[in-house]
């Protein structure tokens, strides 16, 4: 006779859609298992059953934010331009849950003890993001190459998602932000 297990009492989305705010607030390193349990409601057990390693669950729950955060529909809304470019901006502002930041910008914190994979997907959003930024911005009168001005829209994307996490960086945001959108507004 077969030895059949219990049936799994979550889906893989519902489990990512948890654990994602878990490693966005404390990062992979201060991440526990203890605490993925809770948030998720599911055992050590189930989540190892469903996940390798703590490592293979934080990947996972990279990819998810990625595929699943607002900026890519932001940045393709018709009619392409600058007001697409605040529109994304101020999603780092306005995070769900009480979050900061951005969760893949976040986790460049930690390069050096995220897994390598990680590196890589941020890498490539990153790339990704600077090329609908480029296509809004060609939409634009400018004097400047697009791709030159969302290099410098990407980083500062970067260091407002970071500074997030400092009290007045929260505070100082929305001043950030317009006077960023005056000056590229103007190049």
């Amino acid at each position: 006779m077969r030895n059949v297990g219990r049936p799994k009492q979550f889906s893989r989305a519902s489990l990512l859609k948890k654990a994602v705010p878990v490693f966005w607030k404390h990062g992979f390193a201060d991440t526990g298992v203890h605490a993925l349990e809770k948030a998720t409601g599911v055992n050590k057990s189930g989540l190892y059953s469903e996940f390798k390693s703590k490592e293979d669950l934080y990947l996972a729950s990279l990819k998810y934010y990625i595929e699943n955060r607002h900026g890519k529909e932001l940045l393709t809304r018709e009619p392409l331009g600058w007001a697409n470019v605040e529109r994304f901006l101020q999603v780092v502002r306005d995070c769900p849950d009480g979050q900061t930041g951005c969760f893949a910008v976040n986790s460049m914190r930690e390069l050096a003890v995220v897994p390598s994979e990680a590196q890589e997907m941020v890498t490539m959003t990153l790339g990704h993001l600077k090329r609908l930024l480029a296509k809004n911005i060609s939409a634009e009168r400018t004097r400047l190459e697009p791709d030159t001005i969302a290099e410098m829209v990407v980083t500062f994307f970067v260091g407002l998602s970071l500074e997030q996490n400092l009290k007045e960086g929260r505070r100082a945001a929305r001043r950030k932000l317009k006077n960023l959108m005056r000056v590229i507004r103007s190049l």
